[in-house]
């Protein structure tokens, strides 16, 4: 499935913070009840399924109940679509570097002639 630049809005605002980040860094080990994922963030439990709920609209982890405990599994097809993304548009912006530092070695040969 491709994303659309959309839904990688939505992955990239979901990765701008350092708590989901660290969320989905917790998940790559398997999955996690909410409480496990909440346990180290001085947060109250409001605030962390805000995260969560993020996280679940950018596609970024499914949600399945599990008796009473709500488990989070890691979903990386969302990851490798947003890498992806990065790297198509690395060559261009080395390339567009790469000018910029050309034009500033000639206007510096400039002024020192």
């Amino acid at each position: 499935m491709t994303r659309t630049a959309d839904d990688l809005s939505g992955v990239f605002h979901a990765l701008a913070d350092p708590t989901r980040r660290a969320m989905i860094s917790r998940l790559r080990q398997g999955a996690a009840t909410v409480g496990e994922l909440a346990e180290p963030f001085p947060m109250s439990r409001p605030a962390i399924s805000q995260h969560l709920k993020v996280l679940e609209r950018a596609g970024l982890i499914e949600r399945t109940a599990d008796a009473q405990w709500r488990r989070c599994t890691l979903r990386t097809e969302p990851l490798d679509e947003a890498s992806a993304w990065v790297e198509r548009h690395r060559g261009e912006w080395n390339e567009r570097f790469d000018l910029l530092e050309e034009r500033l070695r000639e206007r510096k040969g400039q002024t020192n002639a």
